[in-house]
C-alpha cells in the first residue's frame, strides 16, 4: 500500500539523525510483484502524490519500475534492433531509420519523449527538405520501437499516435513506358539482363529475381514457380508463393538466355555465382539514362509498369492482385486505382439506359391505346 514516511521525525516525535537535511518525505510504495520501492520528496504532498500514482498505475497495469524506467531510447533501440527479425534488407533499412531516432531522442529516457516533442522533430525533418513520404515512414518506425517498448513494461503508454503522425505522402508510382522498358533491357549487361524480363513481365522483385533458379522456370508449362529470395531465403509474405503464368515469348528469351548462361542460378555472374540485389540495382542504376528514365527509377518500378500494363489491358483488381501477388486488394487499389479507367462515361450510360428502356416503355404503352 502506498505511504509516506517522515524522514526528519520517528513516530514519538523525536529527530532523526537526519533532521534538517536532504529531502523529508519519503514516498513508498509496493510494485507488482511485491517488491518495495522509494522516493524522497522535500513536500510532504509532492510525495503523497508520487505514491499515489504509483500505486494507480500499478492497478491499471501502466506501471513501469524505477529501473526501466532509466532506459534511454539508444538503450532501447539496441535492444529492439538485436530482436528485430526480418530480411537483410529490411533490417539495413530499419538499422537507418532507427539512426535518425536515436540522433533525435538517443540520449533521453522513453518516458521523457513527449507527442509535443515528436511532432517539433517531424517538423524540422520537413523543413530541412525530407520527403513526405520518408517523415512518414520515420514516425512509423518510432510509432514500432515505442509501442513494443510498451508491450515490453518499459514505457506506460506511447507518445506516438495518428495526431502526431504526418500524412502519408503522394504514393503514385513513376509508370516507364514501353519504349523505355525495352531501352533498358538492351542497356543492361547481357548476364543480368533478364532480369528486366523478370521485373517488368512476371513481377518479380528484385530479391526474388537474384533467387530465382533454372530450375524454377517450367518452359514447357510457361510458368514461373516463386519458391524463395536472395541469396535463399523464405519469401516475405504467403502471398508471394505462386506460380506465375508467363507468355510464350518471354519463355523462348528465357530460355535462350539459360542456354547462353547456364548454372543453377537464372541470374549470373562471370563465374557462374549469383548475382546480388545491390548489384543489380547499381546496374540499374548505371544505365536507367540510357532508356531515358528519371534518377529516381529502380527495379521495383518495372512491377509498377507490369500493373500499368495489365490495367491498360483490361485487367480487373483481382488479377493485378494476382499478378503481383498483394496479400490483399486493398494493397492494389491503394497503389493502383488511378489507373484504372474513369467510370464517369460509364455510370452516365448506365443510368441513360435505365431512362431510355423507360420512354420506350412508355411509348408502347400508347401504342397499344
Amino acid at each position: 500500500m502506498a505511504r509516506v514516511r517522515d524522514l526528519w521525525r520517528n513516530a514519538d516525535g523525536s529527530h532523526t539523525p537526519r533532521h534538517g537535511h536532504g529531502k523529508r518525505w519519503l514516498a513508498v510504495w509496493t510494485e507488482p510483484g511485491g517488491r518495495e520501492h522509494t522516493k524522497a520528496f522535500s513536500g510532504k504532498a509532492d510525495a503523497a502524490l508520487h505514491a499515489s500514482v504509483q500505486e494507480t498505475d500499478a492497478s491499471r497495469g501502466l506501471y513501469v519500475s524505477p529501473a526501466k524506467q532509466r532506459t534511454t531510447v539508444a538503450g532501447w533501440c539496441e535492444q529492439w534492433l538485436a530482436g528485430y527479425g526480418g530480411r537483410p534488407s529490411t533490417r539495413v533499412k530499419a538499422r537507418g531509420d532507427l539512426a535518425k531516432i536515436t540522433a533525435e531522442f538517443g540520449q533521453l529516457p522513453l518516458a521523457a519523449v513527449k507527442p509535443s516533442h515528436v511532432k517539433q522533430w517531424l517538423a524540422r525533418l520537413a523543413r530541412e527538405g525530407l520527403s513526405q513520404s520518408y517523415i512518414y515512414g520515420l514516425h512509423s518506425r518510432l510509432s514500432q520501437v515505442l509501442g513494443d517498448a510498451v508491450h515490453d513494461g518499459l514505457l506506460a503508454r506511447s507518445p506516438c499516435s495518428r495526431r502526431t503522425s504526418t500524412k502519408q505522402g503522394p504514393q503514385r508510382p513513376y509508370l516507364a513506358t514501353t519504349a523505355q522498358v525495352w531501352a533498358l533491357h538492351d542497356a543492361m549487361p547481357e548476364r543480368i539482363r533478364a532480369a528486366v524480363l523478370l521485373g517488368a513481365f512476371a513481377g518479380l522483385r528484385i530479391a526474388e529475381a537474384c533467387g530465382l533458379r533454372t530450375g524454377d522456370i517450367d518452359y514447357i508449362g510457361r510458368t514461373i514457380y516463386v519458391r524463395q529470395q536472395y541469396p535463399a531465403l523464405e519469401l516475405k509474405t504467403d502471398a508471394s508463393h505462386a506460380a506465375l503464368p508467363v507468355a510464350g515469348s518471354m519463355m523462348l528469351a528465357l530460355s535462350s538466355h539459360a542456354e547462353r548462361f547456364p548454372g543453377q542460378w537464372v541470374l549470373t555472374t562471370g563465374d557462374g555465382g549469383q548475382v546480388g540485389p545491390w548489384t543489380l540495382a547499381r546496374a540499374i542504376r548505371a544505365h536507367r539514362a540510357e532508356a531515358g528514365l528519371p534518377e529516381a527509377f529502380r527495379f521495383h518500378d518495372l512491377r509498377h509498369y507490369l500493373a500499368s500494363l495489365l490495367i491498360a489491358s483490361g485487367a480487373d483488381v483481382k488479377t493485378v492482385q494476382a499478378r503481383l501477388r498483394h496479400a490483399s486488394a486493398k494493397t492494389t487499389l491503394d497503389a493502383y486505382s488511378h489507373l484504372w479507367p474513369d467510370r464517369d462515361e460509364s455510370t452516365r450510360a448506365a443510368i441513360e439506359a435505365v431512362f431510355q428502356a423507360q420512354t420506350e416503355q412508355g411509348r408502347n404503352r400508347v401504342k397499344i391505346v
